[in-house]
């Protein structure tokens, strides 16, 4: 039965038409011409990964070792050497497989073994299984790939809708922790924040290079725009995230007066590992009965009843306005790290000859949409989560700055935005070196 199975499967693949409904086959699609005109690596990673786990895992192993060996052909002697600890059996087996799909070849004429260019690709896609296991290796890779790929001219926008994908899948889950209100998956998720905002930080002068270098790739243009707003929406939630540990930390409760929270006693019990002390600790919990004591209980009826007859007036639909058509317009990038670079570097030539300053001086001298985009930065200035950042947002953080607003509203005169919250930015005392590390 197995070798039934498996001529089955062979012969469904000889035709990769098949798969697809009738004339519904995408011939015109980049992706799959691309997959086409690579079949010699796919069928090289069928060669390798085909078969049970442990004989797939030797078959990279040895795979992996002879991309390692310093020098371009050897003997089979070395060879033997080199693998001595494996029996000559399933050493043969491996390298036949390897010979079978074009990963080494063999020299008639020297008698010696070679590893082709097929081997270099292949290896470049197995390299992930060589490092460490890490959350973030997979942001990490594809920020390396970018930035590589750039400054070797290289860069292709399936590279960019891969990062900006990533991007957007850590962002939708930092909001998830965020929304979960749950004091330890927010910290968790705290963690691994700050790892994936150093990654970006690091790579942020590359990126910021894609995104004004894309002029007349429209393509590119497009999607190094999008990666732009993809890394300002993931830099925006650092203060979410101190909001949201400070609701936590407001919602923990302290038992009685000996100091110990409720975390603390979480944390405990996620701590004990042995199953008899947690049914020791509940047992007979379910025996007691709970009952709940209502301080002043006339006086919540009474509140109630009269909620419950309090009239309230029904909602009236409106309805939708007429249909208008669209103002002509353009949609035009913004290069948001350069913004937040160049603010930075306002404050600091501020700081050469402290003095108070309009709100207006940093805001204005731009299109709203840059002026709307610096007030959101104004709020990380002294937030002491914040400052333990590498890069322009935890420079931003540090400086020696005070924003003070008003409620009255104050003409601008400027071409794009017509009114503003008054108010001021005044200097502090310059925060001292020894006072903050890196972390």
């Amino acid at each position: 039965m197995k070798g039934t199975d498996t001529s089955a499967e062979e012969a469904a693949e000889d035709r990769f038409e098949d798969y697809f409904r009738e004339g519904a086959l995408p011939t015109d699609a980049l992706l799959l011409w691309q997959l086409s005109q690579q079949a010699p690596l796919v069928d090289a990673l069928r060669a390798l990964f085909h078969g049970p786990g442990e004989l797939v895992r030797l078959r990279v192993w040895v795979f992996v070792e002879l991309m390692t060996l310093p020098q371009s052909r050897f003997e089979r002697d070395e060879l033997n050497r080199h693998f001595h600890a494996l029996r000559s059996e399933p050493l043969e087996l491996v390298l036949k497989r390897l010979r079978d799909a074009s990963l080494l070849l063999w020299d008639t004429t020297t008698q010696q073994y070679t590893l082709p260019p097929l081997a270099q690709q292949t290896m470049a896609l197995l390299s992930p299984l060589v490092r460490a296991p890490d959350d973030d290796a997979d942001l990490a890779g594809m920020l390396a790939s970018v930035a590589g790929a750039h400054q070797l001219g290289v860069l292709e926008p399936a590279q960019l809708q891969h990062l900006q994908a990533q991007l957007a899948r850590l962002h939708d889950e930092f909001a998830d922790a965020i929304t979960s209100g749950s004091e330890f998956r927010l910290r968790q998720a705290r963690r691994r924040f700050d790892r994936a905002l150093g990654l970006v930080e690091r790579a942020s002068q590359a990126l910021t290079a894609i995104i004004t270098g894309a002029q007349g790739q429209a393509k590119l243009e497009r999607l190094a725009r999008d990666l732009g707003l993809a890394q300002a929406r993931l830099l925006a939630m650092a203060s979410q995230f101190n909001r949201a540990l400070q609701q936590a930390d407001r919602q923990r409760v302290t038992l009685g007066s000996t100091g110990v929270t409720t975390t603390d006693v979480k944390r405990w019990l996620q701590g004990l590992t042995d199953p008899a002390v947690l049914a020791g600790l509940i047992e007979g919990a379910h025996l007691r009965g709970v009952t709940p004591v209502f301080v002043a209980a006339h006086e919540m009826v009474d509140m109630a009843e009269g909620e419950f007859e309090r009239e309230r007036g029904v909602a009236q639909a409106e309805p939708l306005p007429p249909p208008r058509p669209a103002l002509p317009g353009r949609i035009e990038g913004i290069a948001l790290p350069a913004e937040l670079q160049a603010l930075v570097d306002q404050l600091d030539g501020w700081q050469r000859e402290p003095c108070e300053h309009d709100v207006a001086e940093a805001l204005l001298g731009g299109r709203f949409a840059v002026a709307a985009y610096r007030a959101q930065l104004l709020p990380l200035i002294g937030d002491a989560q914040a400052q333990m950042l590498q890069g322009a947002t935890g420079a931003l953080a540090r400086a020696s700055w005070q924003v003070e607003w008003r409620d009255d509203l104050r003409d601008c005169g400027d071409e794009h935005v017509r009114t503003l919250s008054a108010g001021m930015l005044r200097p502090t005392t310059p925060m001292l070196a020894a006072d903050w590390s890196p972390p």
